[in-house]
């Protein structure tokens, strides 16, 4: 029997128009559907974008991809996920699986399918690209990311908050995501770079509670959730021609 194909689709920051006209086609077509979420309980935050895009005969199957960073929890999962996924896979069938953003940016499908080529190395694999919550972000905030020859830093934000005070002393564009609870000592960061007034904060991009802040001043002393699914941008050298 021939082996199934897993589709690893990025569905984009949070607005289901904002899915790839390719990813609407194959989520139309799909019969089985892996979706993370991150606690039993609730749903699945990737399946609430693209539901109107499935097909309403799709098998559905709930992933747990929990939040932690226990590392041998997460190994535990992603190769459980994997032996899923591919007895799916193994049975023939073609499957999708939904990760928000852009498939290979910081998403849990890239774990998925390390693990799944590590278990069977001839998986048929294709990945569809989405368009990333910062590039969502600088549209709705008119922000140029790039510019000439300006470099453009992409940061996941760590609790030591070294890599965020290195990028900003490098100039170009700092894209910090993942801020979460980090959201004080950034700005403690941007302050001290004279940079508060060349950054522009979105959170909940394409989704209900939608914020676009240009003056992040108004961040300080806000709830300590205030961080969570949010995007800062900001432009290091404005007096520099590119």
């Amino acid at each position: 029997m021939n082996r199934g194909t897993l589709y690893g689709i990025g569905i984009g920051p949070g607005d289901p128009d904002l899915i790839t006209v390719k990813a609407a086609k194959i989520l139309g077509e799909a019969k089985h559907v892996f979706v993370p979420k991150a606690r039993k309980g609730m749903e699945s935050l990737a399946l609430t974008i693209a539901r109107k895009h499935i097909n309403p005969d799709a098998e559905i199957h709930e992933i747990l991809f929990p939040m932690t960073t226990d590392r041998e929890e997460l190994e535990a999962r992603w190769e459980e996920s994997a032996r899923i996924v591919g007895e799916t896979l193994e049975a023939g069938e073609d499957a999708c699986f939904l990760t928000l953003g852009d498939a290979l940016l910081y998403s849990t499908y890239i774990y998925l399918l390390r693990a799944l080529k590590r278990r069977s190395p001839g998986t048929n694999v294709v990945t569809i690209p989405g368009i990333t919550a910062f590039s969502a972000a600088a549209a709705l905030a008119d922000f140029p990311v790039g510019q000439g020859k300006e470099p453009v830093t992409i940061i996941p934000t760590a609790d030591d908050l070294e890599a965020v005070r290195h990028a900003v002393t490098s100039g170009g564009t700092v894209i910090l995501m993942k801020i979460g609870k980090r959201l004080g000592g950034i700005l403690d960061i941007l302050k001290n770079a004279k940079a508060l007034g060349r950054a522009v904060f979105v959170s909940h991009v394409g989704m209900d509670g939608q914020r676009i802040e240009t003056d992040l001043t108004k961040l300080r002393g806000e709830e300590a959730d205030t961080g969570y699914m949010s995007i800062i941008l900001v432009r290091m050298n404005p007096e520099k021609n590119a």
